[in-house]
């Protein structure tokens, strides 16, 4: 059974989420404040957090970028529907994803099930791990190394540079990439994926001569590039 943590200070909202879950057969603990959800959080007994933008003692924000500091559990926000920059922002610091309030129960379950699918270490079918130049991925153990070095990927991102590395110079479509880092369609205006690629880009940082090891194709998607 899987075990989430719903950091909201909705209570009726959270109840009625705690009660859908449970129903649909996960383990759920609720906080209504951001400093008892942040040590919950922290705890390392959850497979997931949702946890919302808008919280009266600390921002949600804020709770999200210390939580990276010390764990990759994948973390779903809650966001105003239509609020594009707390989105952005949720994204930038370390979300998986993200849904707009309101949500009806079933959207929300389906996202857990979409993030807690990709974030499970694969079944390796393969012989060894994914090599593509300075990158090695471990599907099975969810573990990233550059230049021999650990690498410190959100599980979105580890999916993001698998899809990548499993192709690399070749383009991957956003819409590709969506379905396989995110688990659902790309919708119309998300930049959800534009987002995790800027994070990883960062982290990967540039090639002698400057250029970015992962190339925007303008209309089509991004590419890793052959070395």
């Amino acid at each position: 059974m899987h075990k989430v943590l719903i950091i909201d200070d909705d209570v009726e909202l959270a109840g009625l989420f705690q009660e859908y879950l449970a129903q649909e057969g996960f383990a759920v603990d609720v906080s209504h404040t951001g400093a008892s959800g942040l040590q919950l959080a922290l705890s390392g007994e959850y497979q997931l957090v949702i946890l919302d933008i808008m919280l009266p003692d600390i921002k949600g924000t804020e709770i999200l970028a210390r939580i990276r500091l010390a764990s990759r559990v994948p973390i779903l926000m809650f966001t105003a529907k239509g609020d594009d920059v707390d989105r952005i922002i949720g994204l930038e610091s370390g979300a998986d994803d993200y849904v707009p309030k309101p949500c009806t129960p079933r959207e929300l379950v389906a996202r857990i099930r979409a993030i807690l699918r990709r974030t499970q270490p694969a079944a390796s079918l393969s012989s060894g791990p994914i090599m593509a130049g300075p990158l090695t991925l471990w599907p099975e153990k969810r573990k990233a190394a550059w230049f021999e070095q650990d690498l410190d990927l959100t599980s979105t991102e580890f999916n993001l540079l698998e899809t990548l590395a499993s192709q690399v110079g070749r383009v991957v479509s956003k819409n590709e990439l969506s379905e396989k880092a995110l688990g659902r369609p790309l919708a119309r205006f998300d930049r959800s994926i534009d987002v995790h690629m800027s994070s990883i880009r960062q982290k990967l940082g540039n090639q002698p001569d400057g250029r970015s090891y992962i190339q925007t194709v303008r209309g089509q998607g991004y590419q890793m590039i052959k070395e």
